[in-house]
């Protein structure tokens, strides 16, 4: 008899700026990030091919921007599956930010090139 899978697990990785999403203790996918005073700005989202179409990339951004939310920050939603999260999960709406010129100029002196 087969096990069943153990349900995903969302973990904050501070050291690589990023959320991971775990399914039997095998990361599935991220989300990444770089923290801009008190916002945390998100600027990709990826799910591994093999774990695709299971709805991991929602659970994995939903858990991060609560935890965003517990932690007193903001969210910056340059990653369009962030932002398009947010579009239908208005719950985040009161601590999301908008995409800015600004934001989008920081963001590209802070990632390695």
């Amino acid at each position: 008899m087969t096990k069943p899978a153990a349900a995903p697990t969302v973990q904050r990785v501070d050291a690589n700026d990023r959320y991971e999403i775990l399914v039997d203790g095998e990361t599935a996918g991220l989300t990444a990030y770089r923290d801009r005073d008190d916002q945390r700005v998100f600027y990709h989202t990826e799910i591994d091919d093999a774990f695709a179409g299971q709805g991991l990339a929602s659970l994995l951004v939903q858990q991060a921007l609560t935890d965003v939310r517990a932690s007193g920050k903001r969210i910056v939603p340059v990653c369009p599956y962030v932002a398009k999260f947010l579009e239908k999960h208005d719950e985040f709406a009161d601590i999301a930010d908008p995409v800015t010129p600004e934001v989008l100029q920081w963001l590209a002196t802070v990632l390695p090139r």
